[in-house]
């Protein structure tokens, strides 16, 4: 009969109310953790007082190139890179060290929200540790962006400053744009 600890139990319960508070989806929590899926369901279940959303991830690099998400996915990338070189941070720890980080400085902005969850987060950082997205510096700023490895990037200017020629012209930023004008 294997030795269960109680405290390795409890801690990574303490992983699976964390990721489950921060909107990760149960497959995360299931590759992260050594509860069972049972367990995992129950617990979801009494923290949101829900089932967990079902169906497939997000599985695509794709998504972290567009415009706004570029900019989110590069902070969060550039974060969590910052706390595993200087503060040894690394894995689930490290993923939910700076995805909070990453929201403390979203949510900062005036009028500023995550656009990158906690689970495309995660992929992320398995998209670079799989090798198939790097950060590369913008020739115009200097701040590191992500993109597809196998991109030429010797002249990359990031979406910041270059935004696509729709940037901003979204039908809530031109409501957002009306009622300023009426306030």
């Amino acid at each position: 009969m294997a030795y269960k600890s109680v405290v390795d139990e409890a801690k990574q319960v303490g992983i699976a109310i964390e990721l489950i508070q921060l909107g990760a989806r149960l497959q995360l929590i299931q590759a992260e953790t050594t509860l069972s899926r049972e367990r995992l369901l129950k617990l979801y279940k009494e923290i949101k007082g829900e089932s967990p959303s079902k169906g497939m991830l997000p599985y695509s690099t794709d998504w972290f190139i567009s415009w706004q998400p570029n900019i989110h996915s590069s902070l969060f990338m550039d974060i969590y890179q910052f706390l595993v070189k200087n503060a040894g941070s690394s894995g689930v720890e490290g993923l939910i060290s700076a995805y909070k980080l990453y929201l403390d400085q979203v949510q900062g902005i005036e009028g500023g929200e995550a656009l990158l969850s906690i689970t495309r987060a995660w992929f992320l950082i398995r998209f670079f540790d799989a090798g198939m997205l790097q950060l590369v510096p913008c020739k115009t700023c200097g701040g590191r962006f992500v993109t597809h490895v196998d991109e030429l990037n010797d002249n990359y200017v990031c979406g910041i400053c270059h935004p696509p020629a729709r940037a901003g012209k979204t039908r809530a930023a031109k409501l957002e744009a009306q009622a300023v004008a009426h306030a």
